[in-house]
């Protein structure tokens, strides 16, 4: 058999594959579009996913429009929320995410041997309620508005990663702005910052809304 011929043969075997691929692929594209797989679909990457999963991720990934890709996560969201269970699923930080239960947390902690979540002190609290509140935020600014010095509380809630650097203020100096990051939503288990409670809601603080 010469050489050509043989080259040929493998043209062809490849193209037979390429094709095969092809073909199953347009396949699962089909399989996804069901109602049943688009829900089993979603809900699986939900629960592969260790961050917050944005409703873009997918409209962009499985080819849906923003309406339907809420109806299926408002469906699993309440699916779940009547089951009441183990598992559910949240809108926190941006996007969807499953947690477990609430009610379960002391019973996790016990059996698992996990750490209690770490409490801010007051001062933390403070500090972190003034940047949240007036962010982005110089450090200046923030011990004006407490009355004593706060650099060390600005650096543990860095170390936290609840606040970071967001830019600089245009003045001599050009001093560091300070705003707060996706983990201090996930923290407070917000969505947005706008789902924070309003100045005049919170007693504890006597700063005033500008």
């Amino acid at each position: 058999m010469s050489d050509d011929i043989i080259n040929e043969d493998i043209e062809l075997k490849s193209d037979r594959k390429d094709s095969m691929n092809d073909e199953a692929g347009n396949e699962e594209i089909f399989e996804m579009g069901d109602s049943d797989n688009l829900f089993g679909i979603v809900e699986a990457i939900l629960f592969v996913s260790a961050e917050p999963v944005p409703l873009q991720f997918f409209t962009r990934q499985l080819g849906i429009d923003a309406t339907q890709a809420k109806i299926i996560i408002d469906s699993l969201i309440d699916e779940y929320e009547d089951r009441d269970k183990g598992i559910k699923i949240i809108e926190i930080s941006g996007g969807y995410q499953f947690v477990t239960n609430p009610k379960f947390a002391n019973s996790l902690r016990q059996v698992m041997g996990y750490k209690k979540k770490e409490t801010l002190s007051k001062g933390m609290l403070e500090t972190l309620a003034i940047i949240a509140y007036k962010q982005p935020i110089m450090l200046a600014e923030i011990e004006e508005l407490r009355g004593v010095s706060s650099r060390m509380m600005v650096a543990a809630l860095m170390r936290k990663n609840l606040i970071k650097p967001v830019g600089r203020k245009d003045v001599p100096g050009r001093p560091l702005l300070y705003g707060t990051t996706d983990e201090f939503l996930r923290y407070f288990g917000l969505n947005k910052l706008s789902d924070l409670p309003r100045l005049s809601e919170i007693k504890e603080f006597n700063f005033e809304e500008e």
